[in-house]
């Protein structure tokens, strides 16, 4: 308690008491507010291993069923069912369509080994029901009951492309329309996992990333896009004019911030050049090289002159001799 004196209107002074808040309470406000904004962090993780369930970017126990243009990378599987509806209009790109065959059924059964793993795993965190305007790095993230996202949630790697996140939603995980999930810091795709304890709808024109494992259902809604797989155990998948990018984890994934969209590695540095050998001996000088001279042409000989030859005079003719004549 401190004492401090008013002059009073009389002019004699009168003691007063003030409070004094004390600096512990302020700077304690202080932290709470910093670490409501700051990115909550929790021991690395290990991945959730999918088997031969990874190849698959949509994988359903009854039915697969398509309207309009979706555009599927990677396999579309389906087992026990048999019914693969929509494909065309729906493209299937790098990947086949494997409905009841040993493919699909080895993949139906990897994918309950991966639900049961991250169903299983401590949690690091218990979080509500939205998770809109989060940052939130790698880690085990749970809730009792449903799970949603109203807006954009950011995933933060930390610069460590292993990180790996996984949710677990004990009964529903749905997003609201045009909602994004953000990979800063390295995160990757393929190393986000949505373990949900029955169904998942994926809002109009939302863009979402990871590997949803659903003990149900899984629904796309028109316009939404998946970087991931939708792998529903048990039900069906249901796409409207989809696009869905099984992920794939890279070396040296790139720390800037993705979308809906997988990360693109940095390129490696280029190498040093290296040192020239050196030359035992000693060092010749460098002579400046002479211009060659230019080849030179002959003359052509003049051509001698034919010498004309003297016309030989006709030999005279000899004279034929008379014998005498005989006089008598």
């Amino acid at each position: 308690m401190a004492y401090r004196f008013h002059p009073s209107p009389g002019g004699a002074g009168q003691r007063t008491r003030s409070r004094r808040r004390p600096a512990g309470a302020a700077l304690g406000l202080l932290a709470v507010a910093m670490l409501a904004i700051a990115p909550v962090a929790f021991g690395a993780q290990a991945t959730v291993g999918l088997g031969t369930a990874g190849s698959f970017a949509v994988l359903a126990g009854t039915t697969v069923t398509n309207t309009g243009p979706s555009v599927i990378s990677g396999d579309l599987g389906l087992d026990p069912g048999s019914a693969v509806t929509g494909f065309p209009p729906g493209i299937v790109n790098a990947g086949a369509i494997h409905a009841t065959d040993g493919v699909a059924l080895q993949a139906k059964s990897d994918l309950t080994t991966a639900y049961n793993d991250a169903a299983g795993r401590s949690s690091t965190a218990s979080i509500s029901s939205d998770l809109a305007g989060r940052t939130l790095t790698s880690g085990v993230y749970t809730s009792a009951s449903s799970l949603g996202l109203s807006g954009d949630l950011t995933l933060d790697a930390q610069g460590d492309p292993n990180a790996v996140f996984i949710f677990q939603a004990g009964s529903t995980l749905t997003t609201g329309s045009a909602s994004h999930v953000t990979l800063i810091g390295g995160a990757q795709a393929c190393n986000v996992f949505w373990q949900v304890g029955s169904s998942a709808t994926i809002g109009t024109s939302s863009q979402f990333v990871g590997n949803i494992l659903a003990l149900t259902s899984i629904s796309l809604t028109t316009g939404a896009t998946l970087n991931g797989s939708a792998l529903a155990r048990n039900g069906a998948v249901t796409l409207d004019t989809n696009t869905i990018t099984k992920a794939t984890c890279t070396t040296g994934a790139s720390a800037t911030g993705t979308g809906a969209t997988g990360q693109t590695g940095t390129t490696g540095t280029t190498g040093t050049t290296g040192t020239s050998g050196t030359t035992t001996g000693h060092h010749p000088r460098h002579k400046k090289s002479k211009p060659k001279p230019k080849p030179q042409t002959k003359p052509k000989p003049k051509p001698k002159p034919t010498p004309t030859r003297k016309p030989t005079p006709p030999k005279p003719k000899p004279t034929a001799h008379k014998p005498p004549a005989f006089t008598g």
